[in-house]
Formats: C-alpha cells, structure tokens, sequence
C-alpha cells in the first residue's frame, strides 16, 4: 500500500493552490467544498476561481509563487504548466512537513487526491495511488451506481440519534444489530422514497421502544427487457437488500443473479396457456410475505406497468395495507428496438408509437384493427409470436400496405437476440421457416427500414 488513505479536516483552515487554470480551478472546487480557505497564486487567474476564493474568504495573489507563500498553510497544490516550478515547491513543502499533492505527478507527491463519491456526511473515496486515475473514476462510477443520494439524509438522521441509541445499548453488537435493522428496513427506506419525516418518525419510535414494525414492504420492479445493464440504480438496490424474490419467466437468469445471495427466490412464471402460479395466488403470496415482516421483491420483465399486471399486484397490496414502492423498467418495447437499431419514431417516417399486446385468447385477438392503418405510425406488439400470422393479416384487411416494413425481435438486448425483418406479406412465412423462442417483439412501420443503417448491439447482427 504506497498511500494511506486519511480524511482530512480542512473547514477554515488555509490551503495553497498554485496555479489559476482549469486544473487549478478544478482542485479549488474539493477543497472549497470541505470548507477551506484558499490562497491562490498565479500571474493569472480564471474568473470561476477568483470568485470561488472571494466566497470562501480567501485570497488570490496575481504574481508568481514564492517560499513565503507556504506561511501558515496545511496543504499546498501545485497546479501548474511548469515541472521546474512543481518540483521546487514539492521539494519546500516536505522539507517544511507540509502535505503536498502536485497535479499528474505522483513521485512529487505527499499526499493525492482520490476519486470521491460525496454523500456527505458519508464520503467514499477510490484511489490508485496516481498509477492509474482513469480506473479509479470508474470505479467511483460503478460506486455511484450502488449509494443512492439520499444515503447522506440516512447517514446524518442516524447522527442524530446516535447519542440516545448509545445510552439505550450499551453493547457492541446490539447495537450493530439496532443499525443494520435500521439502514436495512424500513426506516431507510422512507428515506430512500424522499419520506424523511417519516423515516424520523419511525426511528423514533424506535429508540422509544415503541411497536416493532411488523409489516414488512414490497418492492414491485421492473428488469427490463434482459441485459442486466440496463436496470435502474435503485432497481439494482432494492434487489440487493430484499429477502425473498418473486420472479417471472421473462426475469434473464442474469439479473436474478444480482439478487442478494441469501434471499429467497421463487418462481411465479406464466407462459402460453400454461400458469405456474396464477395471477390471484401471487398477489395473496405478496401481501402474506409482507405481514410475516419480510422484504419481498417482485421482480418483472420490462416495466411492471406495461403489460405487466403490476396494478394488479399493487391494488391488492393497497387493499391489505400494505407499504409498496414501484420502480419503473426499460419497457421491451424502447429496449429492443434500440438494441435492434429500429428507432420507434422518426421525423421522417413515424409520428406516433403504438404498443399494442398480441396475446391471444381464445384462438381471437379482439384489437382495433382500423385505428392502425395509419401509415405514419408505428405499432409494437407484445407477445405477438404465435399470434403473428393473425396480425399481419387483419393489418394488411384494414388498410395497411402489404409491403409495410415489419421486424420480429427474439430475446432482445440479450446474447441470444435475432432479428428477423421483411414485410406484413412475407414476416410471418420467414418466422415459420425458423426455431423462433420467446419472448419476441413485433415492430410495424416504416422504421423498420432504417435497421440496415442504425444497427449496432453486436448480437443483432444475427439477423435474417
């Protein structure tokens, strides 16, 4: 380990910064941010950093540096063009004991700056010891992606009451207990939501020993069409903190596998003419979970509130007063399409979009047929395989061109996705000819004509 990482306490404490450019102005705005006051000198300063010292009561000195310049201060930056410069001034500052980070440069340097995700007052900080700076900001990305930003709400509600839960639990563990039920529950989760008074409230009750809180909560989310990259930053949250999984068949095994280990899963798939577990038995199943206290993720292919019977679900829980949170997906419809470089509109070519679910019931598919005739629309259809033949004909019987570009897309945005393209006269004939799996998604309009063009998900390329 070259560097020991340290925090550091800077409020009202001076800090050198030498140099007035954009990698000066750059370093400025950390350390304004943890409160210092800034001595900036430079024979030339941006404007955005002489108004950043101006606000924080410091001071900015239109000259060259001098040794007198380290009077008094408790970190130096040297942020200039000038690698003589640099040197002389890393040299003065560790002879004097004084931290010293010099911009791009880390032999010259004392201390350095990490890659920092600011949840204050919770601060995460990434670094690669100057080898390797690009990295460490990805990786302060992907961090980005796991804390939501109310965890610094979360973190400074629970300083408030850590005097009182101190006093309550005198013991270590019991009071590592009393946290984690705390930052894992529902009192965080009423953060999470933006309901921070309640989350008080509830803590509150908490520290009083007031009522445990029985209920538990659902999480109804949606997965997306299949690659694990496009699921949402708290949709991959709340997967990670639940403690049983409700998942469909329309779930990639992929993102099932970002769930928490230890959870429980359970399959409710429903395909074809063929229910696992039927839509009444899995809302039952949802609202007995919660009241057993449990944390109970329902997880759904795409978006819970696109043909995906979430409202369902969510009435249900309401009915037994159940607390819920719905988290949106990438619907199949835009997850496909731009995995298979169909744009669902086009200036030239479509001014609406249309979804439409292809479902079949009863061997019949009772849809406004006329309504989409229009040529300057596009119309997505949902679980439209085996009713494939059927939709093309009734489209081509109420005024739809025969040769309306048409596309069918299997398994989108996932390694197995094909696509296969042709026209509402050949489509369905050119599916027939192929082993075609779920779950598919048919596209009509004259966009489809512009996936020649637009194509760009390595695994569209399998197409036909």
């Amino acid at each position: 380990m070259d560097f020991l990482p340290l925090f550091h306490k800077l409020q009202d404490r001076l800090v050198l910064v030498v140099g007035g450019g954009e990698v000066a102005l750059r370093k400025a705005r950390l350390l304004a941010d943890a409160g210092a006051r800034l001595r900036v000198v430079a024979p030339e300063v941006r404007d955005e950093l002489r108004e950043l010292v101006g606000q924080g009561a410091g001071e900015v000195l239109l000259r060259s540096y001098q040794p007198g310049d380290l009077s008094g201060v408790v970190l130096i930056i040297a942020a200039t063009d000038d690698e003589p410069l640099n040197a002389q001034i890393s040299v003065q500052a560790q002879s004097l004991g004084i931290p010293v980070n010099v911009v791009d440069a880390p032999k010259l340097c004392s201390v350095i700056f990490p890659a920092i995700v600011d949840r204050s007052p919770l601060i995460v900080a990434v670094t690669s010891g100057g080898d390797a700076p690009v990295l460490a900001r990805l990786i302060r990305a992907k961090i980005e992606t796991w804390i939501p930003a109310t965890y610094g709400q979360l973190a400074a509600l629970a300083k408030k009451f850590r005097a009182q839960v101190k006093g309550l639990l005198p013991d270590v563990q019991q009071r590592r207990v009393f946290w984690e039920d705390v930052f894992q529950g529902q009192i965080a989760e009423s953060v999470f939501a933006g309901k921070l008074q309640e989350g008080e409230r509830l803590l509150e009750e908490k520290v009083a020993g007031g009522a445990p809180l029985a209920l538990g909560e659902v999480y109804l989310v949606g997965a997306g069409p299949g690659d694990p990259d496009l699921l949402t930053f708290r949709a991959l949250r709340l997967m990670q903190q639940a403690d049983v999984v409700l998942y469909d068949r329309l779930v990639a095994p992929a993102i099932i596998e970002l769930c928490r280990r230890d959870a429980e899963r359970i399959y409710v798939g429903k395909q074809r003419a063929e229910h696992a577990v039927p839509q009444e038995q899995i809302n039952q199943h949802l609202v007995n979970l919660a009241k057993e206290g449990k944390r109970v993720l329902r997880l759904k292919g795409g978006d819970p509130f696109i043909f995906g019977r979430g409202g369902e679900e969510i009435e249900e829980l309401a009915a037994h007063g159940i607390p819920f949170q719905v988290v949106p997906g990438i619907t199949a419809a835009s997850g496909c399409a731009a995995y298979a470089g169909i744009p669902l509109t086009h200036r030239d070519y479509a001014q609406s979009v249309r979804f439409v679910t292809g479902h079949l019931k009863n061997g019949s598919c009772n849809l406004p047929w006329a309504e989409f005739a229009a040529p300057s629309q596009t119309l997505v259809f949902y679980m439209g395989l085996v009713g494939l033949p059927l939709i093309c004909q009734q489209l081509i019987a109420h005024g739809r061109s025969a040769s309306t570009p048409a596309a069918l897309i299997q398994q989108g945005t996932t390694r197995n996705q094909r696509v296969f393209t042709g026209t509402l006269a050949n489509l369905s004939e050119l599916v027939g000819q192929h082993e075609v799996h779920a779950p598919t998604l048919v596209i009509v309009g004259e966009v489809v004509q512009l996936r020649d063009k637009l194509a760009w998900f390595e695994g569209a390329q399998a197409q036909i």
